[in-house]
């Protein structure tokens, strides 16, 4: 379980696509803690570490995983958001996070606003229903408030600190996004189909 508060940005350092894509990630913290099984979130993606060294970690990536991600594209030197696993006692800032991404959305318009930057993107019409304005969306593993939605497209607002310390900042029109919808929204929808 995460939150969607990412930790830190890590880059992709090597990949192997023999049967399943081994994938290995330098991070800026020390890995002394990471145990091997243990989850993190990269960019929106759960992944179970494999193997690590002084500031890497390894994970292997699932067919599966490549086709309901944005991970297929990745390659050496791809920046990737990073967080780790939610511990007992560690606040939660975001919202809850399951890092099962949902779908691949498309950035189709970069707007200044002030300080901040105004991003819309598409989602694949499967998820659209489940994005409300003012609900939550996982972004790259980012946490965010959705604004507004118009049939599939949604906006969010990104303030100078998250673009900052996230990939967002080097996102460009066009881009695949990993969108990991609110838990809640597919419950509350799920329970819904019963009670139609």
């Amino acid at each position: 379980m995460f939150t969607g508060i990412v930790t830190a940005i890590g880059m992709v350092r090597r990949v192997d696509r023999n049967g399943d894509t081994r994938m290995e990630i330098s991070c800026p913290f020390n890995t002394h803690d990471l145990d091997i099984g243990a989850s993190v979130l990269c960019s929106g993606a759960c992944m179970t570490v494999i193997d690590k060294g002084a500031f890497w970690f390894a994970v292997s990536v699932s067919r599966e995983s490549l086709s309901k991600t944005t991970l297929e594209a990745w390659t050496e030197g791809t920046k990737i958001n990073l967080e780790r696993a939610l511990r007992a006692g560690d606040e939660m800032g975001g919202h809850i996070v399951s890092g099962h991404v949902d779908g691949v959305g498309h950035l189709t318009t970069l707007k200044p606003e002030g300080g901040s930057t105004r991003m819309i993107f598409e989602a694949p019409k499967s998820l659209s229903r489940f994005i409300a304005s003012k609900g939550s969306i996982t972004i790259d593993g980012v946490s965010l408030t959705v604004n507004d939605v118009r049939e599939t497209l949604f906006d969010i607002n990104v303030i100078p600190h998250t673009k900052e310390v996230t990939t967002l900042s080097e996102r460009l029109t066009g881009d695949p996004v990993n969108l990991e919808i609110d838990m809640l929204a597919k419950y509350v929808a799920r329970l819904q189909e019963f009670t139609l």
